[in-house]
């Protein structure tokens, strides 16, 4: 696997952030596409090799430009990482971790938050930790205040400096009691990370619980953490003095296999989802089956096509076992294919409907609701921050010049153009390397026309 810090075009070239696409669209997508790891477990469970005291391997690990941010930051603090015995295999060896300089973590993080995560397991190694000023996409606030409180609970000790944050445990770290806010994922696996060798038991309490999550626990517990899942968003971790390797091969990307799924809804055609599983997309299967799509469970993965005029629907956005938010964009795609009036309610992020902007340039009848839709029956409890879009068709959709805002919008912006009569320009797509690999391959075998401008 070659280390990326940009994409991979179909015809072999990289191409950096601001890459851009000339897409004709109007063509049903039709074949099949394979998905990896996914994304929000590989870049963690690369991080918890930090606390082994022997190499570990990964497998399935997806080549995205936030797997080669991650590499990046393990090797400036010491861990080699070389190819393992396949393909999408690496070996993480922890035996030389060490500090590393500020400006090495700012440099290779680059928009990357991962950094936040490598706290807890640097506190154990090395009794230290610093992170940078933190990116990520531009969906609304992710503030670290769940992260650093945690910490704080564990004994670490916070220091705020001009180029970011500095952490130390003169004392080391010990078990506490943490009740989160909110289910945060990145919170969740923050504790989980520095809870497994501090000195006594963690309990925690709302923990999100998300498969990705889940397959984190497994991750921890081959390496020999003491980890019980109790009823009502309950983890109790019990603190051990010392942690090994693991071999493991990561869950398979669930926000990938949406994403293909809606791409066959949004263009009427058909895709097999290599890899993809049943039981942690059912919420997802369902409203595929509402909104009028068929699909079919295979052993080896899941075929999505329309199965008649695509319908309305009404969708809340929520934590696991909700309807994830990462799957509400390239949805929306679909829905302004459906006929009558569909409502999609994001209660988990502010802010990331901007991407419908570009859809209705291109045609589409959107109307966001900057403060949520306060009339009708709700599932999911409201929150100040939450948003509503109402999205009316079905409405032919045509070519624009679009520019991708982040990862899961832009790759909505690509569908859409795909959906669309007429050629789209679509720029900065180099973002959707985050957590798409392959994808002009993965478009060229699936039918798609389009040419990559540099």
């Amino acid at each position: 696997m070659t280390l990326l810090n940009d994409i991979v075009s179909a015809d072999g070239r990289k191409g950096g952030s601001g890459e851009t696409l000339a897409i004709r669209g109007g063509r049903p997508l039709r074949g099949r596409v394979e998905v990896k790891g996914a994304k929000n477990l590989v870049t963690k469970a690369m991080v918890a090799a930090i606390l082994g005291e022997s190499p570990s391997i990964l497998r399935d690990v997806p080549d995205i430009s936030d797997v080669a941010v991650v590499r990046s930051l393990l090797e400036v603090h010491g861990v080699h990482v070389t190819d393992a015995d396949e393909p999408g295999a690496f070996v993480l060896d922890p035996a030389e971790v060490e500090s590393a300089h500020f400006e090495e973590i700012d440099a290779h993080a680059g928009a990357s938050r991962i950094p936040i995560l490598f706290c807890g397991p640097l506190l154990h190694r090395l009794g230290q930790a610093f992170i940078p000023d933190l990116g990520g996409c531009r969906i609304g606030d992710r503030p670290i205040d769940f992260h650093l409180d945690a910490l704080r609970k564990f004994g670490a000790v916070v220091e705020k400096l001009p180029s970011g944050i500095r952490l130390s445990a003169p004392n080391g770290l010990h078990g506490a009691n943490i009740h989160l806010p909110y289910p945060s994922v990145g919170a969740t696996e923050q504790v989980l990370l520095t809870a497994v060798r501090a000195a006594g038991v963690t309990e925690l309490r709302n923990a999100a619980i998300e498969p990705e999550i889940m397959d984190l626990i497994a991750v921890l517990q081959k390496m020999g953490a003491i980890i019980s899942y109790e009823p009502n968003r309950v983890i109790l971790i019990e603190g051990v003095d010392r942690l090994r390797g693991y071999d493991h091969r990561a869950i398979f990307d669930r926000n990938e296999a949406a994403s293909w799924a809606c791409a066959a809804l949004a263009t009427d055609g058909e895709i097999f989802v290599g890899g993809a599983k049943q039981q942690e997309m059912l919420t997802f299967l369902n409203v595929v089956r509402k909104v009028g799509g068929d699909f079919e469970i295979h052993e080896d993965g899941i075929l999505f096509r329309r199965g008649g005029e695509l319908k309305p629907v009404i969708v809340e956005t929520d934590v696991h076992p909700g309807f994830m938010t990462d799957w509400q964009q390239p949805l929306i795609v679909a829905l302004t294919q459906a006929t009558g009036e569909s409502i999609v309610h994001e209660t988990v992020y502010e802010n990331r409907f901007g991407f419908t902007q570009a859809l209705v340039q291109m045609g589409a009848d959107i109307v966001v609701h900057p403060h949520g839709l306060q009339e009708g029956p709700r599932r999911v409890p409201r929150r100040n921050l939450e948003q509503a879009a109402v999205i009316n068709g079905p409405t032919p959709l045509h070519g624009a010049d679009i520019t991708v805002p982040d990862l899961r919008g832009g790759y909505s912006h690509v569908i859409a153009a795909l959906t669309a009569e007429g050629e789209s320009i679509v720029r900065n797509v180099g973002i959707i390397s985050r957590g798409y690999e392959k994808l002009f391959d993965k478009l060229a075998a699936l039918g798609a026309d389009f040419d990559v401008l540099g």
